[in-house]
């Protein structure tokens, strides 16, 4: 009875509401249920628009804009964005650490490179022997690579990162004095020195992008739902599959003292310290000024005839350090007569070792060796203008070196320039103890880049001399001995000093070159020179080429009134 009453109660209270609330409770009922409609559709796709930041380098958004699709302003409105991304297909782009091609420093760690860019100059200088009013270079670079920087690092410190436009830095850089600057790796010419960074280089050969800090990676990201037509980027701007290392190296005579040494310690002892700078590169360049002959007596120390041979088995050494070309404008090639000089060169071909400078006549002498690595096609000529005669070749089937024609070399450097080689003419020239160029020395290397020469380097230095930029071409007037036993001279260490060049190319263009500094040991083994040894030699060789050897920066203030 009790449950039955209850019953009737609530149908009597429900009886009496008013209408409107039953009105009320339909729309609340009603407006509940719209969202839960809503959420079930697809939202419209936006237009096909795209943005781009600030931050995305200037080659890359030129590529994006490439395709016919409306720039917007604002991001929420476009279906894609171009910016820095984590994908693992985005697009990786290196950057380069940069300064002037005659500062001293080699490379930097991050922790430093950090430091220079979240707190400014540290207030120690990084080499305890400067001067302690001079601190570390400041970091310069254009406003686009500042932005992208900004958004991986975070803000830098205003005083020490300095804006300047792409085109303005080399110049401010040469002009100013010290500082470091970064740029994309497409903007590295051979005036800028590229600096390593934890011992990462995107000039070497056994770069890892991965392992490297300056490497960032850019890439798409479309609206939800993804209905537009993303267009497709370059994967890098550093492609090593268009990168050749070439290393050019100085005099080269397995002979005396030499000789004696590979005899009791082995014949690739010397380049026991050294291999990895040649066998890395990807064409080693080796002046060998001397014939191998069967029956070269056996080497002697205290030799005073400077008529020279070398045993056929040091031909090993070459292979060793992985020699890719031998160029033979040396004055001691016909030493042994032609039949010596043609056994030579019937080694270097049956081991398939090209040669340039000299050959079997005159017209192989002189002729152009041409080879291609990675899509960038080089051309290498050499001459002697020393002589003595019977070391030159003849059109009569004379082998030996080749003589300067200068007329007939700078047309063949001209003409082979515009089939899109890249000329190296090398010199045997006269030979000078001191690091200054003579005015016909710096005439007659200057015809050659004048010609089309993108490197002109003199192999007959026993003492290595200035290094110049003329116009686009890196002229280096004698790089010293490579493996010759020259332990002694009155003026000191200067024959013992010794520069390899490593030349960088990319796509067809000269971009930059290393110089690698050793010092002669055991009358055989060149050693690379430790950091006190490479600062004095790279100071006295940079102010002998009338550069400023650049090794700090005053303070700030200075820099920026100057």
């Amino acid at each position: 009875m009790k449950k039955r009453f209850i019953l009737l109660f609530l149908i009597f209270l429900v009886a009496c509401q008013p209408l409107t609330s039953m009105s009320t409770a339909t729309e609340a009922v009603e407006s509940t249920s719209i969202p839960a409609v809503m959420a079930t559709e697809t939202p419209e796709p936006l237009p096909q628009t795209m943005w781009i930041n600030d931050t995305v380098p200037e080659q890359l958004r030129d590529a994006a804009l490439d395709e016919v699709i409306p720039l917007v302003d604002d991001r929420q409105a476009a279906a894609l964005v171009l910016d820095l991304s984590d994908e693992p297909d985005a697009t990786a782009w290196t950057y380069a650490l940069v300064a002037p091609f005659p500062t001293i420093r080699d490379g930097v760690t991050l922790d430093e490179l950090k430091t220079m860019w979240l707190e400014g100059i540290p207030p120690e200088p990084i080499n305890e022997n400067a001067p302690e009013e001079w601190h570390i270079a400041p970091l310069w670079m254009a406003e686009s690579t500042r932005r992208v920087f900004t958004a991986a690092w975070g803000e830098p410190s205003k005083g020490d990162v300095r804006i300047v436009p792409s085109d303005d830095l080399l110049e401010k850089a040469w002009k100013q004095g010290d500082f470091f600057a970064i740029i994309p790796f497409e903007e590295i010419e051979p005036r800028w020195k590229v600096l390593t960074i934890d011992g990462q280089s995107p000039l070497h050969n056994d770069f890892v992008p991965e392992e490297y800090p300056l490497n960032l990676n850019f890439g798409w990201t479309c609206a939800d739902p993804c209905t537009a037509s993303v267009p497709e980027l370059p994967a890098f701007n550093r492609d090593p599959d268009k990168l050749t290392v070439l290393v050019m190296t100085g005099v080269t005579a397995l002979v005396r003292a030499t000789a004696v040494k590979m005899e009791e310690e082995g014949v690739t002892f010397p380049a026991r310290d050294i291999a990895d700078w040649l066998q890395n590169a990807d064409i080693t360049h080796i002046s060998n000024e001397i014939p191998f002959d069967p029956y070269c007596p056996p080497p002697n120390r205290g030799q005073k005839s400077l008529q020279f041979c070398s045993d056929p088995k040091y031909i090993e050494l070459l292979e060793y350090v992985g020699t890719d070309l031998i160029e033979l404008t040396g004055n001691h090639f016909q030493d042994r007569g032609s039949a010596a000089t043609l056994y030579t060169l019937d080694m270097y071909d049956e081991l398939g070792i090209p040669y340039y400078g000299g050959g079997r006549d005159l017209e192989d002498a002189r002729d152009l060796t041409l080879m291609e690595h990675n899509g960038n096609k080089f051309a290498f000529i050499g001459c002697n203008p020393v002589g003595p005669d019977f070391a030159w070749a003849r059109d009569d089937g004379w082998p030996g070196a080749a003589p300067c024609d200068y007329d007939y070399m700078t047309e063949q450097i001209a003409d082979i320039r515009a089939e899109g080689y890249l000329p190296i003419a090398t010199f045997q020239y006269f030979e000078y103890y001191s690091p200054e160029i003579r005015p016909w020395q710096g005439r007659d290397f200057r015809s050659l880049a004048d010609a089309g020469a993108v490197i002109v380097s003199g192999s007959q230095a026993h003492a290595p001399q200035v290094k110049e930029f003329y116009g686009d071409t890196f002229i280096d007037y004698g790089l010293g001995n490579l493996f010759f036993d020259q332990m002694k001279h009155p003026s000191g260490d200067i024959t013992r000093q010794e520069f390899i060049d490593r030349h960088v190319f990319y796509a067809g263009k000269y971009i930059g070159t290393e110089l690698l500094t050793a010092l002669l040991m055991d009358y055989a083994r060149p050693e690379p020179m430790n950091e006190e040894d490479r600062t004095a030699f790279l100071n006295d060789i940079f102010e002998a080429s009338g550069w400023l050897a650049m090794d700090y920066i005053p303070p700030v203030e200075e820099a920026e009134d100057k």
